[in-house]
């Protein structure tokens, strides 16, 4: 199993969720987050004064699924989150050793 972790723009949300359940993902963990990378954040004017925004808002996907579907997933989030521009995010895909699900103990791919 695989555990897909991808930082979008905000905007992009709805277009990666739309294709991960075009690929077959059944479900998605969401979080706000703030950060920078060769961006470096910019500036911005507020009440006659101008001040640095250092953390851009970005929002964090993360995603558990077998690893047959995992390189059709981190293709759709490619398709879906690219604009071109800087700033478009990153993807890790990382390997996920055991998964259980609280409720019935299921464990491996039943629990996802």
């Amino acid at each position: 199993m695989k555990q897909i972790i991808a930082i979008i723009k905000p905007f992009k949300l709805d277009e990666v969720r739309e294709a991960l359940s075009e690929v077959g993902v059944s479900g998605l963990t969401v979080t706000d987050v703030k950060g920078f990378g060769r961006q470096k954040g910019h500036t911005e004017l507020y009440r006659g004064a101008e001040y640095v925004v250092d953390f851009l808002p970005k929002i964090k996907i993360e995603v558990v699924l077998d690893d047959a579907v995992a390189s059709a997933a981190v293709d759709a989030i490619i398709k879906a989150a690219h604009t071109g521009k800087i700033g478009d995010g990153k993807i890790f895909v990382l390997d996920v050793e055991q998964v259980i699900r609280i409720r019935t103990g299921e464990t491996g791919t039943a629990a996802v």
